[in-house]
C-alpha cells in the first residue's frame, strides 16, 4: 500500500470523524452515552463508504509446498507381451502405486505411449507400434518448467519416428530406463529391411531391396524364397557367419496383371530360432497401365517449382517435367496435365493450342504473371489490375465437394504473395481456399476449381508454395500431408470423372501395423457438405465371408472409420447412407505383419545411454527396490517452498458492506426506538 494512500484513508478517518461528531454534538450539547453510541455508528458508516470510494488494495502472500513430479511412462506396445514382460512390467506400476515413500515425496503421474502418449494408468499392451521419441517430444511440452524425473518403462524397441536417443536430448529431465527384457543372445535370422516401390507399371520390371540379418556365432546356410501365391518367383541360397552376418539382395520381378499383386518373403528359419516370425515379410504392389505425365510450364526459375515436382512425385504414380513456354508446344500431347506456373505474353501459343484440345489446366497466378495477358485469355475469370501485391492467408471451406480434403491447418501456414485486386468469376467455381488478411476474410478465392465444357481447371491465386511445404513438415514432423494435399488436386485435374455426393478415400492395400482408415464425404443436392447424414461400412472379409457394419464418424470435414482391428485378409465393402439410396463400394487388403514382433530383446544398450546421457539411471525390472531407494536418496528431488503474492482490493471484501448495512440500520432503528424520527 502507497503512502498516498494511506494519506487518503488518514483524511477519510478525519472528515468521518468530523461529521459525526458535527451532526451530534454541535446542536446536542450534553453528551449521553446514546448520542456517542450515534457518533460511533455514523462515523462507522461515512468511514467505511469513504474507504470503498479510495478503494486500497492489500498485499496477500500465500507459502505453499511443492511436491517434484515422477513421471511413469509405460510402453503399451504389443512386444511387450511378445518379450512376455507385460506380468513384470503391471508387478512394477503396482509397486510404484503402493510405495507410500514415493507418493509423499513425488506428485506421480502416470502416461501410456505406443501409436502417441495418454495420461492414464491403463495397460493393454494392443498397440500396434512405438514412437518413444514422440512421447518425449509431449511430455517435454508438459514438463518443461518443473523438476521432473521420469521412469521410461519399455523395451527400448521403437518402431517409427525419429531416434529417441537423439530427440529426448531436448527433454531436461532424468531419465531412469526400466528395462524390460534381457540381455541374452539368440541365434536368430531375420529380414532385418524391405524396400519395395508400391507401383508398377504393367509389362515392366520392378526392383527389391531386402536386406538379411544373422545373429550367432555359427556358419550358417539357408535360402531367401519369395512367391505370389503358391509359385516361387525368386529364390537365392544365403551362407551366413559370425563375422559375414547381413546380406543385401537386389533383384527384380516382372508386373504381369494388372491389380493388386501379393508376395511373400521368406528367409527360410533355424530349427534352434526362437522368432521365426520376423523370417516372413508379406508385401503386395498395385500393378497399373500407365503413368500420369505432367507438365509445369514456366519461364523462369523459382523454389515453387521444385516443390511441386516434388510433392507430385512423391506419388509413383505420375512424373513431372518442367519445360518453358516454348518447349511444351510439340510435346503438349504426351501430357494429362498442364500446371502454367505464373503465365505471360509467352504463352499466347500454349493457350491457343490447350484451348483448341480443350485441356485440363492448373493456373498459379504470382506477382510476375502478365494479368493483362491471363485476362485476355481466360473468359472464366479476371483479375483486377492494380499493381500492388498483398500476403494472403489461407482459410479452408469445409463444403467444397469434388474431392476429400484434410484440414492441414492452413490457417497456420505462411501466406501466399499474391496481386492485390477482386477476381470476378463469369462460371460456377468452388473454392478450396478463401483470402484472408489479418484474421478477416475477404470472401475471395485463393485457391478455385470449376468445370466448363467437359474441361476441369484449378486456380491459385498466389506464389511461395514451397513454405508451406515446410510449414507442413513442421507441424507434422512429415510431407506426407502437404503431398497427399497436391496429389489429390493433381488426381481430380487429370481426370474427367463426373462430380459424385458421395467420395471416398481409401487406399487399395495397407500394412498389418498401420493404422488403416477409410474416409468419406457426402453432399446435399446442392453440393454442401451435409453434416446430419449418418453413413455405414459393411465390410466382407473374402475368405472367411464374415460381415461386420461399422458407423462413420465425423471428423472435422469428413467422415471416417478406423478400421485397425480387423485381421488381414481380402475385403470388400460397400459404404450406404441412412437416410438417401446413396452407396459406394471397393476393395482392400491387409497384409500380415506385425512389426511389433520383430524383436527378441529389450534394446538394452540404447535404454542405458540415454539413462546416462539424461543424468538418471537405468534398472532391469526386477530390481524396483534399488530404484526406490535411488529416488527417495536423491538431493535433486526435494520439495520447493513457493511464495505467491496476491493483490485484492478493499471493494471485494464482501464484509466492508455488511458493516456499512449493520451501521446505516443499526442507527435508524435506534433512533426509530428513542423517537428522534
Amino acid at each position: 500500500m502507497s503512502s498516498e494512500t494511506l494519506l487518503y484513508i488518514m483524511l477519510a478517518g478525519i472528515i468521518a470523524l468530523g461529521l459525526a461528531l458535527f451532526q451530534y454534538f454541535t446542536k446536542k450539547r450534553r453528551l449521553s452515552k446514546l448520542n456517542m453510541l450515534f457518533s460511533f455508528l455514523r462515523f462507522l458508516s461515512v468511514f467505511a463508504v469513504l474507504l470503498l470510494i479510495i478503494n486500497p488494495s492489500f498485499d496477500q502472500i500465500k507459502i505453499a509446498v511443492e511436491k517434484p513430479n515422477l513421471v511413469v511412462a509405460i510402453d503399451n506396445s504389443s512386444s511387450i507381451i511378445h518379450l512376455k514382460q507385460d506380468k513384470s512390467a503391471l508387478e512394477f506400476i503396482e509397486n510404484i502405486k503402493n510405495n507410500n515413500a514415493i507418493k509423499n515425496k513425488f506428485n506421480i503421474n502416470y502416461y501410456t505411449f505406443g501409436e502417441s502418449l495418454n495420461a492414464s494408468d491403463s495397460i493393454t499392451f494392443l498397440d500396434k507400434q512405438t514412437n518413444i521419441s514422440k512421447a518425449f517430444t509431449q511430455l517435454n511440452q508438459i514438463y518443461k518448467q518443473t523438476t521432473s524425473p521420469t521412469l521410461l518403462v519399455t523395451d527400448g524397441n521403437q518402431t517409427f519416428g525419429n531416434d529417441y536417443q537423439f530427440s529426448s536430448n531436448s527433454y531436461k529431465q532424468p531419465i531412469y530406463s526400466i528395462i524390460l527384457g534381457d540381455t541374452i543372445t539368440y541365434t536368430d535370422l531375420k529380414i532385418q529391411q524391405f524396400n519395395v516401390n508400391k507401383y508398377a507399371y504393367l509389362k515392366n520390371k520392378f526392383p527389391i531391396e531386402a536386406i538379411l540379418v544373422y545373429n550367432g556365432n555359427s556358419t550358417i546356410s539357408s535360402k531367401f524364397v519369395v512367391k505370389n501365391g503358391n509359385t516361387t518367383v525368386y529364390s537365392k541360397a544365403i551362407n551366413f557367419s559370425k563375422n559375414d552376418n547381413s546380406k543385401l539382395i537386389n533383384f527384380t520381378l516382372p508386373a504381369n496383371k494388372v491389380g493388386v499383386n501379393n508376395y511373400k518373403a521368406t528367409l527360410v528359419p533355424l530349427e534352434s530360432e526362437k522368432n521365426k516370425i520376423n523370417n516372413t515379410k508379406n508385401f503386395a504392389v498395385e500393378v497399373i497401365n500407365q503413368k500420369t505425365k505432367i507438365a509445369i510450364v514456366s519461364n523462369f526459375s523459382h523454389p515453387d517449382l521444385g516443390v511441386l515436382k516434388k510433392s507430385i512425385e512423391s506419388n509413383e504414380q505420375r512424373s513431372v517435367f518442367i519445360l518453358n513456354s516454348k518447349n511444351i508446344i510439340n510435346q503438349i500431347n504426351d501430357f494429362q496435365l498442364i500446371i502454367l506456373y505464373q503465365p505471360n505474353n509467352k504463352f499466347n501459343d500454349l493457350y491457343s493450342i490447350l484451348e483448341s484440345q480443350n485441356k485440363n489446366r492448373f493456373v498459379i497466378v504470382g506477382t510476375k504473371t502478365s494479368l493483362g495477358f491471363l485476362n485476355s485469355v481466360s473468359n472464366n475469370y479476371s483479375h483486377a489490375i492494380t499493381n500492388q501485391t498483398e500476403n494472403y492467408l489461407a482459410e479452408l471451406n469445409i463444403n467444397y465437394s469434388p474431392f476429400v480434403i484434410d484440414n492441414l491447418d492452413f490457417e497456420s501456414f505462411p501466406p501466399l504473395l499474391s496481386n492485390y485486386g477482386e477476381v470476378k468469376f463469369n462460371i460456377p467455381f468452388q473454392s478450396i481456399l478463401s483470402k484472408t488478411v489479418n484474421g478477416v476474410s475477404t470472401n475471395q478465392s485463393l485457391l478455385a476449381t470449376f468445370e466448363t465444357n467437359g474441361r476441369r481447371e484449378a486456380v491459385l491465386f498466389g506464389e511461395n508454395l514451397w513454405q508451406w511445404r515446410a510449414q507442413s513438415y513442421l507441424n507434422e514432423k512429415s510431407f506426407n500431408g502437404f503431398d497427399n494435399f497436391i496429389g489429390k488436386l493433381i488426381q481430380y485435374l487429370a481426370s474427367n470423372k463426373q462430380k459424385n455426393r458421395l467420395n471416398l478415400d481409401y487406399e487399395s492395400f495397407y500394412d498389418g501395423s498401420g493404422n488403416i482408415i477409410i474416409k468419406a464425404e457426402f453432399f446435399d443436392k446442392n453440393y454442401v457438405f451435409d453434416t446430419r447424414e449418418a453413413l455405414n461400412i459393411t465390410i466382407t472379409d473374402k475368405v472367411s465371408k464374415a460381415l461386420k457394419t461399422f458407423p462413420l464418424i465425423l471428423k472435422n470435414n469428413n467422415y471416417q472409420v478406423d478400421l485397425s482391428s480387423l485381421p488381414p485378409s481380402e475385403y470388400s465393402f460397400v459404404v450406404k447412407t441412412s437416410k438417401e439410396n446413396i452407396s459406394k463400394s471397393g476393395n482392400f487388403q491387409i497384409l500380415e505383419y506385425n512389426v511389433e514382433q520383430q524383436f527378441l530383446n529389450a534394446n538394452v544398450t540404447k535404454l542405458q545411454q540415454l539413462a546416462s546421457n539424461s543424468s538418471g539411471f537405468s534398472y532391469f525390472i526386477d530390481n524396483t527396490q534399488d530404484l526406490v531407494n535411488s529416488l527417495l536418496t536423491d538431493n535433486r528431488y526435494v520439495p520447493i517452498q513457493k511464495s505467491s503474492k496476491n493483490t485484492i482490493p478493499l471493494i471485494d471484501w464482501k464484509y466492508l458492506l455488511a458493516i456499512i448495512a449493520f451501521s446505516l440500520g443499526f442507527e435508524w432503528f435506534l433512533r426509530k426506538y428513542n423517537g428522534l424520527i
